[in-house]
């Protein structure tokens, strides 16, 4: 018997959550966000602090997290302008997801090591 499926388009909701989990698991987004957890962060600091982080890419991702209410900027009236970083509580809770992420990652690495090593032994190969 042949079943057809059909599959609900998706909804506003889902594709604003599609998009916000793509922008969280960009490269640095988590790494960035990692660098602000203890407090306030000036921007070279964190630059020195993400190695392989450009200053554009940097100044991007500070972009992109502030604009979504993850972090703050405050620029402090200096020459030049002192300028600093800081997460929001919605943004500290990304960390806290984050590094609960990584934690299960971290467990499960042997296992995914195991399975990465048979699979590209057999004869599907590498991919």
């Amino acid at each position: 018997m042949d079943e057809t499926v059909t599959i609900a388009p998706l909804t506003r909701e889902c594709g604003a959550v599609h998009e916000l989990i793509g922008r969280l698991g960009e490269r640095w987004t988590l790494a960035v966000a990692l660098t602000l957890r203890n407090g306030p962060v000036r921007f070279n600091a964190i630059r020195r602090a993400v190695p392989g982080l450009s200053q554009q890419m940097l100044t991007r991702t500070l972009k992109t997290l502030e604009r979504d209410g993850m972090v703050t900027r405050t620029v402090h009236p200096s020459v030049p302008p002192q300028v600093e970083y800081a997460l929001t509580e919605i943004g500290h809770s990304l960390v806290k997801e984050g590094m609960r992420l990584g934690a299960w990652a971290q467990m499960h690495l042997p296992e995914i090591d195991v399975s990465r090593a048979s699979y590209d032994s057999g004869p599907g190969g590498e991919i």
